[in-house]
């Protein structure tokens, strides 16, 4: 039998979606008569990324508790029982063998109805510090896959399964592509590259650092490929030149990183993820306005295996030259970062959270 049924559900942010739909792409290679469903949050990004990516979603009327005293609080107790209602009537409709949560809200009052009922669910957790929502389904899940150590600390160690994050095929191997990426952003071979990532939106702290910071980067012989996001790109172009190349979004990221020598990024899951893959030496960002701290304590599980260096939004005015100079003028502090981010790489990982998906169908 192949024809079996599958709700993935999760969402909110691109962390959140592009690991379910990695995750449906490798269950409907494996099974090409099974059925699909994503389950979302209305008026989040993956009512419009689902459906391109060639998938059905239905959407619940969820959001999650703000922090601050808020309006949308006081809605929040009557979203969160017509989000139940709907998520019953979706899982009598559609009858899934198994229930996949990728975190954000939306796949809480989804994997709740469904472990009630008895479904078989597998949470997988992208961030070294659980959100809430993965942190409450934990009980009642079959499986539970992460991407870093010491989870132990907020789900049964039992269900436990190390997995990593789902990345991009294609940024498996970069180590030969430096030539083509050179060519591709029209960059000179002969000098070092910063890439900078600061997220597909941007990230204004990291735009205004590099800004700021234009000329030392000449000075050190370094040039830059910016992504600055699509928010900035009209207020950060004018800095384009001959050793500045400035994108609103890079589509070609496998050949962007077969190009960098070093990166500053944000430290969201996904990019940690990728970043180890690539194995490259990089500077991690975290944003600050990100839920539960997500970023900070992502790249500071990086940082403790010394494999990269952290440096928060509130002291990069203080101590950015200083750091950036000593990595930038040392190869062996390059190599040693470098090879010890590779080391955290799990580059099977989209192949085994399916492997525990299909032990859930076997049982």
């Amino acid at each position: 039998m192949d024809n079996y049924r599958f709700i993935i559900s999760g969402g909110g942010t691109g962390g959140h979606i592009y690991p379910a739909i990695a995750i449906a792409n490798e269950l409907r290679a494996r099974y090409p008569e099974a059925v699909f469903l994503f389950v979302g949050a209305k008026d989040r990004m993956e009512m419009e990324k689902v459906p391109s990516a060639g998938y059905d979603i239905e959407g619940l009327w969820i959001s999650g508790i703000q922090r601050k005293l808020s309006l949308k609080n006081l809605l929040f107790p009557i979203k969160l029982i017509s989000s139940l209602w709907k998520a019953r009537s979706i899982v009598r409709r559609f009858r899934p063998d198994v229930v996949i949560g990728t975190g954000g809200f939306a796949s809480g009052p989804l994997l709740k109805v469904a472990s009630s009922q008895g479904i078989p669910c597998v949470l997988q957790e992208q961030n070294s510090y659980p959100g809430i929502t993965n942190k409450l389904l934990a009980k009642k899940a079959s499986k539970i896959c992460v991407a870093y150590d010491g989870l132990q600390r907020f789900f049964p160690a039992d269900k436990i399964v190390k997995t990593g994050n789902p990345v991009r095929q294609d940024l498996l191997d970069v180590s030969g592509k430096r030539e083509e990426a050179m060519e591709f952003f029209k960059l000179d071979p002969e000098c070092k590259v910063l890439l900078v990532l600061g997220g597909s939106l941007g990230a204004r702290a990291v735009n205004r650092l590099i800004r700021n910071n234009l000329g030392f980067f000449a000075d050190l012989g370094v040039q830059l490929l910016w992504q600055c996001g699509s928010l900035y790109y009209e207020e950060f172009k004018i800095h384009a030149s001959n050793t500045v190349a400035i994108h609103p979004f890079i589509n070609e990221m496998a050949l962007a990183y077969a190009a960098a020598d070093m990166v500053i990024s944000r430290a969201g899951a996904g990019s940690v993820s990728e970043l180890s893959i690539v194995g490259k030496p990089v500077i991690f960002v975290p944003s600050p306005h990100v839920a539960e701290n997500h970023q900070v304590k992502n790249a500071q599980a990086v940082v403790n295996k010394n494999a990269a260096i952290l440096i928060e939004e509130k002291d990069l005015d203080s101590v950015f030259e200083e750091k950036f100079r000593a990595l930038a003028g040392s190869e062996q502090k390059q190599d040693e970062l470098g090879h010890n981010i590779g080391k955290l790489a799990l580059p099977n990982a989209t192949s085994d959270i399916v492997d525990e998906i299909e032990r859930c169908l076997k049982k």
